[in-house]
């Protein structure tokens, strides 16, 4: 029973820490064999058995989750104790080292659970999810806030300079975590960060949960066919589908996760492109709302207690950009040219309304359709023919897997026998060229009822030296799935989504790091978008768009006067889309930017204001996200930190152009590229790290260049 198993592991716990002579190691083995005698039957409770320590899907569900967490955290409990309370000397290896190596248990469950939580989540996941939430936060409170713990973290900071760089980094790394954490408070007001941070783990589970509510809930069902013109029957064939599956009668649309749903460039009928608009604006907006106020205050609480004056300036003491003012600098700097981009296309856009007989004012709603007619005029381009060109298979295997081994070298097995959680799952073991393993990566590419919007990377198994772990990543799309027997046809956006999120798994993928807290995409927030931004562009690179980009019937590859309209188009409507970004980066920046005293009672007031603050306020270009359903700033760890994607575009858009003007797809470029920036991690400084790769620090030319806002 649960109830046992908590009680002996507390039990452990404690008279470890009334024991504490014993060594670190003996203390750890008797926790182990404890944990391993009560639950042997949890596969959960040991490590996988399976190559890479790939996790058994097949062996494990939300029964298993509870008990692995509670005895996982009193295992760590234990062993974060011992270490605490060692009679040595505070040394890097019997401290840092130590810490480094705790919590195997808890972070394997962890690590299973939060994954799958968003890719089939169900009630059980949610309600282990707002259960645990509080449990977590205490947890890392027990150790970031003890204070014979940091006295050791401290003793070691005041000596590291006797340690080699990677061991200087890593001290640096928990000594910054202990203090933001707020190690060197008072025991009252220590008292009061548990109690914040308490309860901004349950708010931001609320809100994860309500957004994910309102993809199940949120959805707009058409009876009328006749309503759909503007689709390809392809597409109208997977809505019905989709609301079949749902049990309901007719053609089921759901939301994605921006303000703007692709559909609506499709969409002619203007009443329900409307519709469709106000639900994505509007979904989730009296359940987050309240939230959001209590989240916003709570966080400047939290950053006052700390000694800083908001949460975006405590925000930025870990991030590349150092200070609010460099942020709101680059973002107030670019959103005039942007927004001016933006009215010039608007004009464009408002032309073709009136010249098609229509009288009414541009709305938010009719932008994208009438965007891909002035899109089709000036360029001659029906998105419909685009499409059987990029078939996903033939996407991944002869697109992005062809593209990563000319660069990198690596080359990718399908992996049949592994089990997986998802029918839709693939698996595939990744080698270096010269035959060597580098690690598994699974592609998860569809939507689906459970599966939270966007599209993402994250492991399961982190790379690390210490522990002598491979990586084991997965990428998750949104595309939609077709009618059974149907092809899959991508978009340029989703082609190009799924070449980001291969970034992202290169990165954890190449990752050659000794210590897991600076391993793979363990880096700044305003960083870690970098190198999956620098893979977009590998796949407009002519030699792999000649390999994958053939019509999915006939095999003949894309006309190169389509090719060239499709290039040709991808600085097109860069103003709305530059726009709407920065509007919700500087939406999560003010959110972040005033003190505790501050009330704020309407949230579509305080964005309205933000909004207008910045001049950025254009009513038919809206934010990418309102507040209501910005999981990025209020629950996915990007408050005061949604910025990086535009900052590390800098990164990117440099890198790029770099190589391209140094031989472009080449493994010379791929595998200094590598060396200097994927496999560091977070290991030494970022900055020296681009450095070392480019030659200097980056320049703001090509991202102007890349996002048509200057010729």
């Amino acid at each position: 029973m649960r109830k046992t198993l908590i009680a002996t592991t507390i039990a452990s716990a404690l008279l470890l820490s009334a024991c504490s002579s014993e060594s670190t190691q003996e203390t750890k083995q008797q926790s182990t064999a404890q944990v391993q005698d009560i639950n042997a039957s949890n596969v959960l409770f040991k490590p996988s058995p399976l190559q890479y320590m790939a996790p058994e899907f097949d062996k494990f569900g939300t029964t298993e989750y509870e008990a692995a967490f509670d005895a996982g955290i009193a295992q760590h409990n234990a062993e974060i104790l011992a270490i605490a309370n060692n009679p040595e000397p505070a040394t890097f290896e019997n401290t840092l080292v130590e810490m480094e190596l705790a919590g195997e248990l808890l972070n394997r469950a962890s690590a299973a659970f939060y994954n799958l939580s968003g890719l089939i989540s169900n009630d059980e996941y949610q309600r282990i999810d707002k259960k645990m939430a509080p449990v977590f936060s205490a947890h890392s409170d027990d150790i970031y806030l003890n204070g014979a713990l940091f006295e050791r973290v401290q003793t070691v900071y005041d000596s590291k300079d006797k340690l080699s760089a990677e061991d200087q980094r890593l001290v640096d790394f928990y000594y910054k975590q202990f203090v933001k954490a707020g190690a060197k408070l008072n025991d009252a007001e220590k008292a009061k960060m548990r109690e914040i941070n308490a309860e901004l783990a349950k708010l931001s589970t609320e809100f994860s949960q309500n957004v994910l509510k309102s993809f199940k809930e949120d959805v707009i069902l058409v009876t009328d066919k006749s309503k759909l013109a503007g689709l390809s029957e392809g597409e109208i064939a997977g809505l019905a589908a989709a609301a079949k599956k749902a049990g309901k009668d007719g053609y089921m649309i759901t939301l994605v996760n921006t303000t703007q749903q692709p559909i609506l460039s499709s969409l002619e009928n203007r009443e329900l492109r409307e519709q469709i608009f106000k639900a994505s604006t509007n979904r989730a907006a009296k359940t987050n709302g309240p939230i959001i106020i209590k989240e916003t205050n709570l966080r400047a609480q939290k950053a006052e207690l700390l000694g800083f004056k908001d949460w975006a300036s405590y925000v930025m003491t870990s991030r590349m950009a150092q200070t609010t003012d460099n942020v709101y600098g680059i973002l107030d700097d670019l959103a005039p040219k942007a927004v001016e981009k933006a009215q010039a296309e608007a004009k464009a856009i408002q032309k073709v309304i009136n010249d098609s007989g229509e009288s009414f004012e541009l709305k938010p709603w009719d932008w994208s359709f009438y965007a891909e007619k002035v899109r089709a005029e000036k360029y001659d381009l029906d998105p419909a023919l685009v499409k059987p060109y990029f078939e996903m298979q033939s996407v991944i295997h002869n697109g992005l897997f062809f593209a990563m081994e000319k660069l990198y070298g690596i080359t990718f097995k399908e992996r049949k026998d592994l089990p997986l959680y998802h029918e839709d799952v693939m698996a595939f073991e990744v080698f270096n060229a010269d035959g060597s393993a580098i690690g598994l990566f699974y592609m998860d590419p569809y939507a689906r009822e459970g599966k939270r919007g966007g599209a993402w990377m994250s492991a399961y198994v982190s790379q690390s030296g210490l522990k002598g772990t491979k990586p084991v990543i997965y990428n998750a799309q949104n595309i939609p799935k077709p009618a059974e027997g149907e092809p899959t046809l991508m978009t340029f956006d989703e082609v190009s989504t799924m070449f980001h999120e291969f970034g992202h798994a290169a990165h954890g993928l190449f990752s050659d790091v000794k210590y897991p807290s600076l391993a793979g995409t363990a880096t700044a927030r305003d960083f870690v978008e970098f190198p999956s931004q620098a893979h977009e562009d590998w796949m407009i690179e002519p030699s792999v768009l000649a390999n994958y980009a053939k019509h999915y019937k006939t095999g003949e590859p894309i006309p190169q006067a389509l090719l060239d309209k499709v290039l040709e188009s991808q600085k097109f409507n860069q103003g709305f889309g530059t726009t709407e970004y920065l509007a919700a980066a500087l939406l999560d920046m003010e959110w972040h930017s005033f003190g505790s005293d501050k009330k704020v009672t309407d949230v579509q007031q305080f964005e309205s204001e933000a909004l207008k603050a910045h001049g950025i306020d254009y009513y038919p270009v809206p934010p990418r996200y309102k507040s209501n359903y910005f999981s990025h700033t209020f629950a996915g760890g990007y408050s005061a930190g949604y910025y990086a994607y535009l900052w590390t575009e800098v990164f990117a858009a440099d890198a790029f152009a770099h190589m391209e003007n140094n031989g472009g797809l080449t493994r010379e470029n791929g595998d200094k590229f590598r060396k200097e920036i994927l496999s560091k991690g977070n290991s030494r400084d970022l900055m020296q790290s681009y450095i070392e790769f480019r030659g200097q620090k980056p320049t703001t030319d090509a991202l102007l260049k890349r996002r048509g806002l200057v010729d």
